[in-house]
């Protein structure tokens, strides 16, 4: 029964969820937007449940005094604080979490500026990653190069004065070849997802129940 019933769960809940995308009934709509409201408060609860997961390994990490335990500390101290003047205070004390309050000074002022710095270090992976790939050993690596090259070239400003007709041929570059590439890949991965949404409806796909 351990196994059993979460796939049942699974199965009744995913066929009721698919068939209210075709069926009008609307006794069946509200039915489906209620079920909708149930997903979002067990979310909440797996949020909550994530959280402390992430507490209890951090700790662990400051209490053993493992190598860059100081980075737990940071995190367990960061989100105490945001959890603290978001939830805990009351509002009319620091604002809750609305504009120009204490939350929203730290977020946009710490969170916000880490993120971009850790956008703009990936960046210089992402220049390493093309320039390898860019490495011209075949024939699909050269059409890459090139193509790669002629669309940078077009979306520079002295492109235009190469030819003025350059970032016109860009554009259909980017509109036809590059869509008819990213469609073909967007196809691939839609089949993939109802592949792997079908195992999950069917039982054969068992690893969220820690089956094997």
């Amino acid at each position: 029964m351990k196994k059993e019933v979460p796939l049942a769960i699974c199965f009744i809940f995913g066929m009721f969820f698919i068939l209210s995308n075709f069926i009008s009934y609307i006794p069946w709509k509200n039915l489906a937007e209620r079920f909708n409201i149930w997903a979002l408060i067990i979310i909440s609860f797996a949020y909550v449940l994530g959280m402390g997961n992430v507490i209890r390994i951090h700790y662990h990490k400051i209490r053993d005094r493992r190598e860059g335990y100081i980075y737990s500390v940071v995190t367990i101290a960061t989100l105490s604080v945001m959890i603290l003047f978001g939830i805990c205070i009351p509002e009319k004390w620091f604002g809750g979490y609305k504009d120009g309050s204490v939350f929203d000074w730290f977020f946009y002022n710490t969170c916000v500026p880490m993120q971009a710095t850790m956008y703009s270090l990936l960046a210089f992976y992402i220049a390493s990653a093309a320039f390898r790939a860019f490495r011209v050993r075949s024939f699909q690596a050269s059409l890459l190069a090139i193509t790669a090259v002629i669309v940078m070239m077009g979306r520079v400003s002295f492109g235009e004065l190469i030819w003025p007709d350059f970032p016109r041929f860009i554009e259909w570059i980017m509109g036809n070849l590059q869509m008819a590439g990213k469609r073909g890949i967007l196809i691939g991965a839609s089949l993939g997802a109802i592949s792997t949404g079908l195992k999950i409806l069917l039982g054969i796909e068992r690893t969220y129940i820690s089956g094997d």
